[in-house]
């Protein structure tokens, strides 16, 4: 063989090894064997909940993509290592049901189930983040996975995990508001899959652009336990981003799977932040789980 062709072969052999042993990465997805091939089928057959939109107190069950976008499940050993881990989008044909080829022993099944923009970063069991640090509506499960010789198929139910905090105006904002900036202090945007509640002390900031003529507002975050306090600073913003008017609400309870709602007119007899003037009276309402609604005034 001449030189040129050798030299030419090699590099070819090369940059088939090299091709072989490169594998790209996206949502930190492990290599996922088809259900012919694996020995573990996790489905996600419902999540503990209705809407929160829903009033009337029925339990419904929901196909997962009517509230979730995307799917985390991370597989550890006892050692707190993890395994396997799968992300998934909704558009995904998949969705909901992740297939693995594990050796048999006991492991530990985190699922996370969300709606951020990308994908949840797990960089351990009691430590889940998300894009941007926002947290959105978020399931869980967490628990025991015990592995055998013989292939298994796990139903599993997932839980609510985040409190939401609703704003609901009595006057429209003035169309110079852009934005309302939510700044709020008391829960956590990292969560922990094992005590199932925050786990950080955060400082959460969420920019929500207004809509012509909208009068409601969400935002979420962890508790630390099931009941638990937000300190709220909402500010108005025009176009360039600069503050118009603020609102602060100390002492804000939240908890676990319920909407606390504030209603009102939000800056009052303030000539920012609302198209005409009103008394500036708040009545807090939270949306029991399912069930009881408690009315406070102030």
């Amino acid at each position: 063989m001449k030189l040129k062709n050798l030299k030419t072969t090699t590099l070819l052999l090369l940059a088939l090894i090299v091709s072989s042993c490169e594998k790209a990465v996206f949502d930190d997805n492990t290599d996922t064997p088809s259900e012919s091939d694996a020995n573990v089928i996790l489905h996600v057959a419902s999540l503990e909940q209705i809407p929160f939109s829903t009033t009337d107190g029925t339990r419904a069950q929901q196909d997962i993509t009517e509230l979730c976008s995307r799917l985390n499940f991370v597989i550890f050993d006892n050692q707190g290592n993890k395994v396997k881990t799968l992300a998934q989008k909704a558009a995904d044909s998949s969705f909901g049901t992740a297939s693995f080829n594990i050796e048999p022993g006991s492991y530990q099944l985190a699922i996370i189930a969300h709606n951020s923009d990308g994908t949840a970063t797990v960089t351990a069991a009691d430590k889940i983040t998300f894009p941007n640090n926002l947290v959105t509506d978020t399931f869980y499960y967490y628990g025991t996975l015990v592995v055998g010789s013989e292939p298994q198929t796990y139903e599993l139910q997932l839980q609510r995990v985040v409190s939401m905090f609703r704003l609901v105006l009595t006057q429209p904002l003035s169309s110079s508001v852009h934005k309302l900036k939510f700044y709020y202090t008391g829960g956590s945007s990292t969560f922990s899959a094992v005590s199932g509640y925050g786990c950080v002390q955060s400082r959460q900031t969420v920019n929500l652009t207004v809509s012509s003529g909208q009068q409601t507002f969400d935002v979420y975050t962890f508790p630390h336990e099931q009941n638990d306090l937000l300190k709220i600073t909402i500010t108005a913003l025009d176009a360039q981003d600069n503050a118009i008017d603020e609102r602060v609400f100390e002492d804000v309870p939240i908890t676990r799977n319920q909407i606390t709602r504030y209603t009102g007119s939000l800056f009052g007899n303030s000539s920012g932040g609302v198209e005409e003037s009103s008394t500036n009276l708040i009545r807090m309402t939270a949306d029991g789980e399912w069930a009881a609604t408690n009315d406070h005034q102030f």
